[in-house]
Order: structure tokens, then sequence, then C-alpha cells
């Protein structure tokens, strides 16, 4: 019971701490074993019906940062400063409906489903799909469901990070068209099977920040009973 209440409290403190960093000390870089941490927590982190629809681009170059920095006017602080900065890519309808490449080799060989069973079970994605959440009346609603999944892996590394004591700071102020235009130029996205979803940074803040400030939890949950 002590350990349970040691994990709490240290996955709670870890939470008090984590802050939206907007400026790093440069001076100060994340270790290799510990961004490798970082980079787990994404990977072992869920996705709707286990797609996995995410790539993450590491950007370490200072030429590539600095041609970001122009079209990502939420990053302005960070780019310069950050120790890590990466970029989290979704995957586009090419990848995730239900009868394509990616999602039969992924389920066959990644999840390890039987043929027979993947079989059904595309039936049952398709309806998914069509039906449930209507994904499939444009590419840009495919891609959006497969961004809400990248989130779940952001959200993943963020409180990595602050359980071990790295700041982070979550960035959507970037310009979309542009962004993508400039990743197309590096030969980041697979052909037009990878878009841009969001951008995150980690680092050690420059200076302290105020005082966390939330809603109290009985403004936001509802007990049903």
């Amino acid at each position: 019971m002590e350990d349970k209440t040691k994990r709490k409290a240290d996955l709670l403190h870890a939470f008090q701490e984590r802050h939206a960093t907007k400026e790093f000390d440069p001076t100060k870089k994340v270790a290799e074993d510990d961004f490798h941490f970082i980079l787990e927590a994404a990977r072992l982190s869920p996705s709707s019906v286990g797609y996995e629809p995410w790539k993450f681009v590491v950007v370490q170059n200072e030429t590539l940062r600095n041609k970001l920095k122009e079209i990502t006017w939420g990053a302005q602080g960070q780019l310069p400063t950050a120790s890590h900065f990466v970029l989290i890519l979704a995957r586009t309808a090419k990848d995730t409906k239900y009868d394509s490449d990616y999602v039969k080799n992924h389920m066959l060989h990644v999840k390890k489903l039987p043929p027979e069973l993947f079989e059904k079970a595309k039936v049952r994605y398709k309806a998914f799909q069509e039906h449930d959440l209507k994904l499939l009346e444009n590419e840009r609603t495919m891609l959006d469901w497969a961004g809400k999944q990248t989130y779940i892996a952001l959200a993943n590394m963020m409180t990595a990070a602050a359980f071990i004591g790295i700041d982070s700071c979550p960035i959507e102020g970037f310009d979309f068209d542009k962004v993508q235009a400039l990743l197309e130029e590096e030969h980041l996205l697979e052909d037009g099977h990878l878009a841009i979803s969001a951008m995150v940074a980690f680092g050690y803040r420059a200076k302290e920040p105020r005082l966390k400030t939330r809603k109290q939890l009985d403004e936001i949950v509802t007990w049903i009973e």
C-alpha cells in the first residue's frame, strides 16, 4: 500500500511540476538514455484499434530548426533552445483506411493476428470507419482521427519527461501548409503517407514558471450513479 501511495504521489508531483516551457536553457542537454525513455513512452502508447498511426521525427539539425522557426509561430523560444525537438506525424488515409497495405501489414506482422482473424476484424474496421464515426467522408476527417491518436502519445511523452524532471512544451502554433511543404521538401512524409500533427520540445527550463492554475475537480467531473 505504501508503495502504491508513493507512486501516486510521485506521478501527481510530475503533473504539478510540468508546464509549457517557452524557453529552455540551451546549455543543458537531455541525456541519451533519458530521451530514449521518453520515446519509449510514445512507442508504448495506445491508439484506436491499435493502428499506431504515427511517426516521430527528432529534429536536431540547426538548419532545419531555423526553417521551421520561420513558419512555426508557437515555437519561437523553443526551437533555438530546446535540447530535443520532435515533429509528431500522423498517418494519412493512404495508410489508415481499413483496407490499406499499412493496416494489413501492421495487423498481420506487428499485432500478429492470424490471417483469418484479420479478415473478420477488417469487416469491423470498415463499419467503424464508414458508419460508426463516419471517418471516410474526406481525407481530412481521417487525418484528424489519426491526429487524435498522436495526442495520446504526445501526452505520454510529456508525462514521462516530467516524471524524470525534464521540461517540455507541446506546440500547435504553425502554418500547416508551409510545414507540410517543408517536410515534403525534406523527404519526411513518405510520399503523402504522413502529415504534421503536432510538435513538442524537451529540455530544461530557463526560468521558473508561475504557479499552475486549473479548475477544481467538481467543476469538470459529473458522476452518474
